[in-house]
Order: structure tokens, then sequence, then C-alpha cells
């Protein structure tokens, strides 16, 4: 079974002295000396713990996919937590370290939180790190850890195939300082002031893989660990693709933290599968539809699975706040209980079908038509048109098409019918706003505004969709409360809610979509 761990560090390159002279357990092959640590205020000692010898292979394909993203996955024996280590960014110098018990293998858990970005491409030893730590131990007066401080010397040699001619080995000494857990990130930015004051630096790459890559790259190839700048957008075509290519990354990464089970994922990589496919409908003119039509089609599958786990969850949140806001006294049976179980019950089927899906080969499929697309785009004639011109038009269709439907949908009277409408309003909404939101880099605050009314729009539309669904729910649940020899009361009471909810926002609407229909914005936007 894997464990995550919350890593938070600074790396520092420190040069190396001369050998010579008794300075304990640091590293053989060369003399370091840290700086007197004692000087950080809040740290009383400095605990010297010894010197451990660690071996890492560090695994990627064989044109460095996960390093160019950022990821790094090890095989490491020596330490404390010898094991597989796969580590995901989350911030500058703030990554998730997932591990997995030492095996000959890959473990499959590991294997399944990179395949979005490996697929069916064969992971390699890339480089071998052997590094001997020295490690002290930064502690207060009452004796508790504050960070450690790891002083590495480090060598490093270049695996990967086909490497051609140049340094296939490299040396170097730097500092690690790890904070501890729940410690204060306030005590690194001390530490690093000490360290600087003593003329050591920040480490210039962002680990020892990176580091390791770039000191024995071919000297007749450029380095691939990083990703290749993109140039600015100055075309609509360049900015449509800027926008897809900015999803396409969301989905990849959000597969993984949809694996892990990480607040609010599903959504988010479900948003960016709609992103994507409205994005190909609505910038016709920019790439071929006939190109993008099907992996639209394989998009609307994919969020359609996804919605099951995600409406679930939505879902769950809204009856647990609605049962929340009532006194104990309207909470006739085991209310609560019943919730819970219904909720656990939707969750565990959820999951498991988002998984099966994002395991499955046609979602793996689907990933590299999106790469393939991408790298050689179907574009259009429109795609060579300025921004300014082909972006607003594309938009403002998308908002007739909008208009129409709330138009359509004010008219009919509350029941069945004018809530299916009013369902199909919330899309085109959705639509028109993510229209605008991919032309924000290249139209500005126009588009920006226009996004903020769409929004609007579908804020007040996605509420009375979410109490239609809702009251589905509350129906289910009361039948099935009945049928134990429950109360059904505080379920009818939560539907007559629902139901009285659901009819303030048909109320609401009409003055929100005055407001978000505003001539005015429609005209600036067009005049683009």
């Amino acid at each position: 079974m894997a464990d995550t761990k919350r890593e938070i560090e600074r790396k520092y390159e420190l040069p190396v002295r001369p050998a010579g002279g008794d300075e304990g357990s640091l590293p053989a092959g060369g003399r370091a000396l840290l700086p007197d640590l004692t000087k950080v205020r809040a740290v009383s000692a400095v605990t010297a713990r010894g010197v451990t010898e660690l071996d890492a292979v560090y695994h990627d394909t064989s044109d460095l996919r996960l390093t160019a993203d950022s990821l790094t996955l090890r095989r490491r024996t020596g330490g404390a937590d010898e094991g597989w280590h796969l580590k995901f960014p989350v911030g500058d110098g703030v990554r998730d370290e997932i591990q997995a018990p030492l095996s000959d293998t890959l473990p499959d858990e590991l294997a399944a939180l990179v395949r979005s970005r490996v697929r069916g491409t064969r992971l390699i030893p890339v480089v071998r790190l052997r590094t001997s730590r020295a490690t002290s131990l930064l502690v207060d007066k009452a004796g508790r850890t504050l960070a450690e401080v790891a002083l590495d010397t480090v060598h490093a040699e270049r695996l990967l195939a086909g490497s051609g001619a140049g340094a296939r080995t490299a040396d170097w000494t730097e500092i690690e300082v790890e904070l501890a857990d729940d410690g204060d990130p306030a005590l690194l930015d001390a530490v690093e002031k000490v360290l600087r004051k003593a003329g050591v630096r920040p480490a210039s790459a962002a680990s020892k893989l990176a580091r390791a890559l770039a000191e024995t790259a071919p000297a007749t190839t450029s380095h691939k660990a990083a990703k290749t700048p993109e140039r600015a957008p100055v075309t609509a075509g360049d900015h449509v693709l800027a926008y897809l290519r900015e999803q396409a990354g969301a989905i990849v990464s959000y597969d993984a933290a949809v694996r892990r089970g990480l607040p609010d994922s599903v959504h988010q990589l479900r948003v960016a599968t709609r992103r994507m496919r409205s994005a190909f409908r609505t910038y016709k003119k920019v790439l071929d539809r006939d190109a993008s039509r099907p992996i639209g089609a394989e998009l609307q599958w994919l969020a359609g699975e996804l919605g099951v786990d995600r409406d679930q969850e939505v879902l769950a949140e809204r009856l647990t706040e609605r049962v929340g806001a009532h006194d104990t006294t309207l909470l006739l049976g085991p209310v609560h209980a019943r919730l819970r179980i219904w909720n656990a019950e939707g969750r565990t089927d959820a999951r498991a079908g988002t998984l099966a899906v994002l395991d499955s080969a046609r979602y793996l499929r689907l990933l590299d038509s999106m790469e393939a697309l991408l790298a050689d785009p179907p574009l259009l004639d429109g795609a060579g048109r300025k921004p300014a011109k082909a972006l607003p038009r594309a938009i403002v269709k998308d908002y007739e098409r909008l208009a129409g439907r709330v138009e359509h949908a004010l008219t009919l009277a509350p029941g069945e019918e004018r809530d299916l409408a009013l369902h199909d309003a919330r899309k085109a909404a959705k639509r028109a706003r993510y229209a605008a939101d991919a032309a924000v880099p290249a139209l500005g605050k126009p588009a920006k505004r226009f996004s903020k009314r769409m929004k609007a729009v579908q804020s007040v539309l996605g509420d009375h969709q979410d109490s239609v669904v809702a009251r589905d729910a509350l129906r289910d649940l009361a039948i099935k409360a009945h049928a134990a020899g429950e109360s059904a009361f505080t379920w009818g009471l939560l539907y007559g809610e629902e139901e009285a909810r659901a009819a303030d926002r048909e109320r609401e609407l009409p003055c929100v979509w005055r407001k978000s229909a505003d001539p005015k914005l429609r005209a600036a936007l067009g005049r683009l």
C-alpha cells in the first residue's frame, strides 16, 4: 500500500572543499562545512544523525515525459524509507511524495498514477544517483525537531540509451533542508538567511534528477528534460490551440489527482473535458470539425462517465448542508444515518466506475488522439485571421444560441418541460462562458466581462438544475425510509424546500438574463 507525504524543502549548491581536517561524519570524497545553524532563531541545537548511503535509479520514458512535467519516479535502496517513490509538484519547494514498498518492478498503484502521461510508452532507467548523506536535525529547546538538514555528496550516472557523446557522469555536493511535519515555513526563510551569509546559494536545478540530466546531457543534442517554451500567440489559431493545449494538459494532470482521491479533482477533470469539447464546437472555423468531432464525441463520453461520481459528490454536499440547517426537532428518524449510508453506497459505486474508465483502453486512445491532433492541428483559413476579428464572432454565435434557449424556456409554464428547457439553457450558458474564457488572453477585459455575465446566468440555472436532481434523490430517500418503517417527514420537508428554491431561481432568471443580455456589452465585444 502506498503512503503519501507532503515534502516541503529547499535545495542549495555547496562548493566542495579540498579534503583535509577532522570534520567528523561528513561525506568522504570532499569535505564541506555547514555554517552554524544554531544562529537561526528557534534552533537550540544541531544534532548529527550520521551518514547513510543511498542508491536510487530514476525511471522515465525515453523522451523524458515525467521529467518534463516535473515528476520524479525512483527506486531507492538505503535509508529508512527505501522503496519506490513518485513525487508530484505542488508548489515552489513543495511536493507530494507517494511511497510504495521496495520491489523489483514498479508497483501497480504507482504505474496507474503516471499512466495518463506514459500510456503505452515503456518506462526505463534514465539516471542512477549514489548519494552519501550526512543528516542533522535542527531542534528547539524542548527537543522537538524543526527541520532535517542533509549534506549530500552525489555521484550521478546517465543510463538513458542513445545519449551520444558527452559526459555520462557528474559529481556535486548540495544541501537539502526539509521542514518537519506541521513545521512553520518561516523557519526555512531563517535558515536560508544564514546559509546565504555563509556564501551558500539556492540550487539552480529543481531536483537532483534535473541536475543530473543537465550535467550529463550529450554535447551534440539539447537537453529535453524541460518543455520547449511556446511562442506567444499571434493569430486566432494560436490562441485557440493554446487554450486546447491547456485543457489537454489539465486532463492529463487531473487524472492522477482523481486516482489519489484529491478534493475537487473529478470536477476539475470533467470541466477540462467540457472546455475542450466546447472549444472544438465554438471555434469550428479555426479547427476542422471533421477532425475534432470524433475526439469531441469521446470527450462527451468521458464527461458523462465522470458525471456519475461528480453528481453524487455535489448532491451529497447539498443534502448534507440542507439537513444540517434544520433544528433536530425537525429531523424525525435516523436521518443522518440514512443519508450517510446512501452517500457511501453511491460514492463507492461511482468511484469504482470512474477508476474503471481511467483504466480503460478507450480512455487511453482518447488521450493519444488528443495528443496527435494538437501535434499536427487541422487548421482552417480562419486560424490565420486576427484574434480581434475571428474570436468575437464565434462568441456572439454562442451567445445567440443561449439567448434562444433562455427565451424559449421563459415562455413555458412551470413543470417538467420547463425544467428540461432550463437545463438546455444552462449547457448553452456554460458553452458561451467557456468560449469567452478561451478568448480572454486575446481580447482582454471585454471577454472577461462577458464570461462573468455568462457565469451569473449559469449559476442561476445550475442551482435550479441541482434542485431538480435533489428532489429526485429526496423522493428516493423518502421511499426507502418509509419501507424501513422510518418517518419520511424530514425528506418530504426537504423536498418542499427544494421545490420552493427552484421556483425562486425561475423568478430570478429574467432579471439576471436582462443584465447579461446587455446590448452594450454585446456591442463592445462585437466591435473588437
